[in-house]
């Protein structure tokens, strides 16, 4: 990065701000949107023959399950329109730009999915329970439209955990869920996943209501794949929240902001670092960090657009960075005290 002029490179607070930096990584971006459109196909093809199969043989659980996959396809939808949204440019009322939008649609996901597939299988199950006056009809077509539905939701799922391995980069599982700030292809893999076991539901409470002849058993598996589907709406709706609410970077980007700071020419120590993920790819970095109060200005401004251009070049996702120099009250302090 090359150095700016006071003017260019100072908000009206008096920090000093970076540029908007280029574009994130783009191959994530479209490995991302590439896990949606998949799905959206999928979801498509698979809730159209459910639905078809539900009436045919009057299944609760086939209900439900067509269902959720109608609700799956709006989450696809829901999240291509916040691929969209977020890619607008920043502008006079929004100067952050709209990458946060990609975290209200994937909270609208969540909605979506408690409401149009938890609550409705739920509420239709215990309907069927209560009066379990319905007689089920032409299985053939159920069991044929479940085998096919596990298979595609298998390809699904198949696609959404290879990009999943690409975000891990070496992470365990565990902690690559704790870190993840983009929701996109986690929203999915969760999707597939309740979709694969509610199938397997499905087909189950099929089963048995074929060989008892008892429609009970149809009932419940609507009840459980409801229940299933709101774990995964709460799961997700709170990882939602958190990230609209506004999330740091994960402990080890932070260690190494502290590191590339500390370690950079006249910088006396780190006070604090700030960071605040708007969109997947796009965080601000606030620093306050101590420089030799021997620089003059001219030197001050090399010495941080030196800094911003370092944290660039590492993580590029840092994509306006403030520096505001001052003064570490508590290490003043503790030398006095001594």
């Amino acid at each position: 990065m090359t150095a700016h002029s006071s003017a260019e490179n100072t908000d009206p607070s008096g920090n000093h701000a970076s540029p908007t930096a280029p574009p994130g990584d783009s191959h994530h971006e479209g490995g991302s949107l590439r896990v949606v459109v998949a799905a959206l196909a999928i979801n498509l093809a698979i809730a159209a023959i459910k639905f078809v199969a539900a009436i045919v043989s009057r299944s609760a659980g086939m209900l439900a399950e067509a269902l959720h996959s109608l609700a799956d396809t709006a989450n696809q939808i829901f999240l291509l329109v916040g691929f969209r949204l977020a890619a607008r440019p920043a502008d006079e009322e929004h100067p952050f730009g709209y990458a946060t939008e990609s975290y209200f649609w994937a909270f609208m996901v969540a909605l979506c999915i408690f409401a149009v597939g938890g609550s409705v299988s739920i509420v239709e199950g215990i309907q069927k329970i209560f009066h379990p006056n319905h007689q089920l009809e032409n299985l053939g077509w159920a069991f044929a439209v479940l085998i096919t539905s596990i298979l595609l939701e298998s390809y699904s799922f198949y696609v959404a955990i290879g990009e999943f391995q690409e975000i891990r980069k070496g992470r365990s599982v565990g902690r690559t869920l704790r870190e993840a700030r983009d929701p996109t292809v986690l929203t999915v893999m969760f999707e597939d996943l309740a979709a694969l076991f509610g199938l397997g539901v499905a087909t189950l409470g099929l089963v048995l209501t074929y060989f008892t002849g008892n429609p009970l058993w149809d009932s419940l598996a609507s009840v459980v794949v409801g229940l299933a589907l709101v774990g995964v709406a709460f799961v997700l709706g709170r990882d939602a929240k958190s990230l609209l609410i506004g999330r740091s970077v994960p402990p080890e980007e932070q260690r190494q902001i502290a590191q590339i700071a500390a370690g950079s020419r006249d910088v006396l120590s780190v006070i604090h670092i700030r960071t605040l993920h708007f969109g997947p790819k796009e965080v601000m970095c606030g620093l306050k960090l101590q420089f030799n109060p021997d620089l003059d200005i001219r030197t001050l401004e090399h010495r941080i657009n030196e800094l911003e251009a370092r944290l660039r070049a590492e993580l590029p996702h840092l994509r306006r960075i403030y520096v505001e120099p001052g003064f570490d009250e508590r290490s003043a302090q503790g030398e006095t005290a001594g």
